[in-house]
């Protein structure tokens, strides 16, 4: 009877060796480990652009004292166009490693305030690389900077998600920026092309205490 309890034990060793389960020893083949980064953005480089006409534009770069967030959409007031940007360096400590096979990636932004407190405003988020990291008018046009992945934030933000954080798939972005081994997850957050819809959506990027609980976010998922 212990013989054949035996028999059973390394039978059932057996399978698990090959099917690659970790039976705790340090040789054994476990399933790869799920590894979690975050990743504030860098106020140093965030900002946005606005088109005032078809061939001017003032572009904002950099949180500072009287500068704590950045813009999307159009002015209801000026009827001016914003697009912002955000940069989230990959590398170095708690970066997210050139060879990491990436299972997902969410984009948390603070949404501050709507304008006006009506209506809902469609989102599209574009990957892009600007480097040197400066923002140069051309950042503005998706001709001329041009767009390496984009998603459509669903649904379209609203007055119900102002003074809350809203989190957003980006797992197609973060994805190509690593088969790009880009070295910055860099976003341009702007009004989803159609008819123009006058609102204005600020996003916080806080450079006070309240940084960690209110500035935009990457966290992704890696093996």
């Amino acid at each position: 009877m212990n013989n054949l309890k035996r028999f059973a034990l390394a039978m059932a060793c057996a399978v698990i060796s090959l099917t690659g389960c970790n039976n705790g020893d340090d040789g054994g083949f476990g399933p790869p480990i799920l590894v979690t980064t975050q990743i504030q953005s860098d106020p140093g480089f965030d900002g946005d652009i606005e088109q005032n006409s078809p061939t001017l534009f003032t572009i904002t770069q950099g949180m500072s004292p009287t500068v704590q967030s950045v813009f999307a959409g159009i002015d209801p007031v000026a009827r001016t166009e914003f697009r912002a940007f955000l940069d989230f360096p990959l590398t170095g400590a708690g970066g997210v490693p050139g060879n990491a096979v990436i299972d997902s990636a969410f984009l948390d932004i603070y949404i501050n305030s709507l304008q006006p407190n009506v209506g809902n405003i469609p989102i599209l988020i574009d990957l892009v690389s600007f480097q040197p990291p400066t923002l140069i008018e051309t950042d503005f046009d998706r001709s001329l900077q041009p767009s390496l992945a984009s998603v459509i934030v669903s649904p379209p933000l609203s007055q119900a998600d102002v003074g809350t954080n809203v989190s957003i798939d980006v797992t197609p972005l973060m994805i190509e920026a690593q088969k790009l081994g880009l070295l910055d997850f860099q976003v341009r957050i702007m009004q989803d092309l159609g008819p123009a819809i006058p609102i204005l959506l600020e996003i916080d990027d806080t450079t006070g205490a309240d940084r960690a609980s209110f500035a935009p976010l990457l966290t992704v998922n890696y093996f």
